[in-house]
This record gives structure tokens, C-alpha cells and sequence, in this order.
């Protein structure tokens, strides 16, 4: 298996689009959360598409960013979600609370509309 990556991008609203590639786990979530620190000024989607398996930490780390993301007032939502992962979301009922969307570019523009009728 390769080697866990963040691929950072920006999207067309100006989102930090975060494209975290493999297991998002206890091994992986160090770097995952230092690439999200590292954004504290735009919104932040999450891109799961290439993350085929998270645990309960990497889902505790996407709720530190989400957190961090609503101190700040700033837009926050996850795509891509693989039916693994979509499972844990949900019996971890974190799909009721963050926006889930099937692309990062619907998940930006949700945040965008969310973000402008605050």
C-alpha cells in the first residue's frame, strides 16, 4: 500500500479543498491534521474520495476541523464519502451535524450558500 498523502487544492469559491489518499487512521491522522491546521482562514472541504477506510480517530479528527472550522465562522463540509465510511458517519450520527455531499464541488458550493445567509 502507498504511502498516506493530502493533496491541498483550492476550489472555485475559494475553499481549501483538502484530498486526504488512503486510510484515514490512528497512523495517518497526524498529518492529516496538520494540513488542516495549517488552513485558518477559508472553508475547508474534505475530499474523501480516495480514503477507502477511516476509524473512529480519523472521524474524530474530521470533527476537530469541523469544530475548529465553526469557532472561526467558517464553512466546512466532507465528499466523496465511500459506503465504508458513509457507515461510520452514520452510526457515529456526525452525518447530522456536517455537511456530506457527494462531490467536493457540491460540498463547496453548499458551504458558499450557507456561508453568504449567515
Amino acid at each position: 500500500m502507498s504511502e498516506f498523502q493530502i493533496q491541498r487544492t483550492e476550489g472555485a469559491n475559494g475553499a481549501c479543498i483538502l484530498r486526504p489518499v488512503g486510510p484515514l487512521t490512528l497512523q495517518s491522522v497526524f498529518q492529516f491534521q496538520s494540513a488542516a491546521r495549517a488552513e485558518s482562514e477559508r472553508p475547508i472541504v474534505v475530499d474523501l474520495t480516495e480514503v477507502p477506510y477511516m476509524d473512529s480517530v480519523g472521524l474524530g479528527s474530521i470533527l476537530g476541523v469541523f469544530a475548529s472550522c465553526q469557532r472561526t465562522r467558517r464553512g466546512f463540509a466532507v465528499a466523496g464519502v465511500a459506503a465504508r465510511v458513509r457507515t461510520l458517519f452514520e452510526v457515529a450520527k456526525a452525518d447530522r451535524i456536517i455537511v456530506v455531499c457527494d462531490t467536493a464541488e457540491a460540498a463547496e458550493a453548499q458551504i458558499s450558500v450557507k456561508t453568504q445567509q449567515a
